[in-house]
């Protein structure tokens, strides 16, 4: 049964991206679903039907949210009406102009993706990526807090887990308090290709999500239960208006509503968004998104 509303959405500000990076469907440009940017006018309606429930909103799905124009003014929206705001970038476009924007626009929270410490171990992930720029990405941001006496946005330090980059992790913890970033979190890479392996799975088998058999086939650690709190608490719209279960529905497969044609509480007690709660029931493992899922996508302090 579902009763009341979410507390949380995601919402993609768009699916662009500037980097290449191997395991993500923006990088690769590999979507099957269009490209585009989130529209205000769109994004404000949706607020506003939704922000007497909402604690908290994340500006992100796939894409980097800076390549939106909109992006900053969305969250300042947001923040207006007493949503606690997260996003996640890459970084690349936080140069002193919209570092300030930034920190005046009221987020709560900036989650910037640090999966290397040299050029040469972040490159093999964050593919045309420039590290130099990232950090001083961040600088910019704890430049401006401290300018404008703001404790907001928390910063923090996002590290993926791979294999090329593991020897790297104390080393994150040093950078991140260099700089006056505020936390640094690892974080498990989600890997398509891992029943036979994956150059990118760690060695370090805390940080990989994946075992290895006896018969070298590598599986999820994670039993798939059949249940998931996701569905009861939260959703992902995408840029274009489209409802889908969660942020493992990368090419929004799983369409649950469109808030083009339909007010989102219709989409959320309708009968699609039900059918699939029921089929989580019935099998998890039947479920194409979630037999690669994690339960919330792992993260070790």
């Amino acid at each position: 049964m579902q009763w009341g509303q979410p507390f949380t959405i995601s919402i993609e500000p768009t699916t662009a991206c500037n980097l290449g990076c191997p395991e993500c469907p923006s990088g690769l440009k590999a979507f099957s679903r269009p490209t585009g940017n989130l529209r205000t006018d769109f994004f404000r309606k949706t607020i506003d039907e939704m922000h007497d429930h909402l604690l908290y909103l994340i500006f992100y799905f796939q894409g980097e949210p800076y390549i939106n124009p909109n992006f900053l003014d969305m969250v300042r929206y947001a923040h207006e009406r007493k949503i606690y705001t997260i996003t996640s970038t890459n970084g690349h476009f936080l140069n002193d102009k919209n570092a300030e924007a930034t920190v005046r626009s009221g987020l709560d929270r900036l989650i910037i993706s640090v999966d290397g410490t040299t050029q040469e171990v972040y490159q093999q992930y964050r593919r045309q990526g420039k590290l130099e720029v990232v950090l001083q990405g961040a600088r910019n941001i704890v430049k401006w807090k401290k300018q404008l006496q703001s404790n907001t946005p928390h910063i923090i330090f996002q590290f993926l887990v791979v294999k090329p980059n593991e020897h790297q992790i104390e080393e994150v913890y040093r950078l991140a308090d260099e700089i006056g970033v505020n936390e640094v979190k690892l974080k498990t890479a989600q890997v398509y290709d891992y029943e036979f392996g994956n150059d990118l799975i760690p060695s370090i088998a805390k940080y990989a999500r994946y075992r290895q058999g006896a018969d070298g086939r590598y599986t999820i650690k994670n039993q798939l239960l059949n249940h998931c709190w996701k569905l009861w608490h939260s959703c992902v719209i995408t840029w274009d208006g489209m409802v889908v279960p969660c942020c493992f529905d990368k090419d929004a497969v799983h369409r649950l509503g469109d808030l083009k044609e339909n007010a989102f509480a219709d989409i959320w007690q309708g009968q699609a968004y039900q059918k699939f709660r029921e089929q989580i029931f019935q099998g998890r493992d039947q479920i194409d998104i979630c037999t690669n899922c994690t339960e919330g996508c792992k993260v070790w302090h």
